[in-house]
């Protein structure tokens, strides 16, 4: 998947954040949502965002004003690094024993320099996974990415079962929080009766139900039925 020309950790991080961002539909992403997402002024976002459509081939489709756009060569080398960034992720926690709310920062570090030798071999150690720790579906050498149909837990229906299918990894913090009230990716609740704004009720299996703050249930994504 590697015939992108020559990359940098901060390029690599803007091509991820800009895939994110478009989301299934590759909408444009604007640059004030990829400075909040990046943690960056707008004028730097403004800067980088020109240099990457100014190089050939360019990364990026960019127009001031109308919002970024990958390009194929863009698309490619996001897919890559985040393919990298799980692999590591899913190594660390399998076999260097890393929590999950560790293998985030460690991947963040290592993803952008490994090579494609070391890529393949950490993929078949690991009998070539579909996902990494947190339910998140990893790149396929070629690029390809298995589609998926999630919703939120905010958004999820009363009363109907659903399998959390992934949860975000940006926040060590809610990770632990996460694992220590059993949300984990593959288990099964019920949204209660009862939510409020704030929080939102649910019940998994035949445990009492458990309040669950609007920020934590942010980061959680569900498919229906046991997965």
């Amino acid at each position: 998947m590697s015939d992108a020309p020559q990359s940098t950790e901060a390029v690599d991080d803007y091509l991820k954040a800009i895939l994110e961002l478009s989301g299934v539909d590759e909408d444009a992403v604007t640059s004030n949502a990829l400075a909040e997402h990046l943690g960056v002024r707008a004028a730097s976002v403004t800067g980088m965002l020109q240099k990457l459509a100014a190089r050939e081939p360019s990364f990026v489709h960019y127009q001031k004003h109308y919002g970024v756009r990958l390009s194929v060569v863009g698309r490619r080398r996001a897919l890559e690094v985040i393919r990298h960034h799980r692999l590591l992720e899913r190594f660390l926690h399998d076999f260097l024993d890393y929590s999950w709310d560790e293998v985030h920062e460690e991947a963040e570090r290592l993803e952008h320099y490994i090579s494609e030798r070391l890529e393949d071999r950490i993929a078949a150690k690991l009998g070539d996974p579909a996902l990494d720790p947190h339910g998140h579906s990893i790149p396929e050498k070629d690029g390809a990415v298995a589609e998926r149909h999630e919703v939120a837990l905010a958004s999820w229906p009363c009363d109907v079962p659903a399998a959390i299918s992934s949860v975000s990894d940006r926040n060590p913090a809610e990770l632990r929080e996460m694992k220590r009230l059993g949300l984990l990716p593959g288990t099964v609740l019920v949204v209660e009766p009862g939510t409020r704004a704030g929080s939102i009720l649910v019940r998994i299996g035949s445990d009492s139900p458990t309040r669950v703050s609007s920020e934590l249930a942010a980061g959680i994504m569900l498919a229906g039925g046991p997965r």
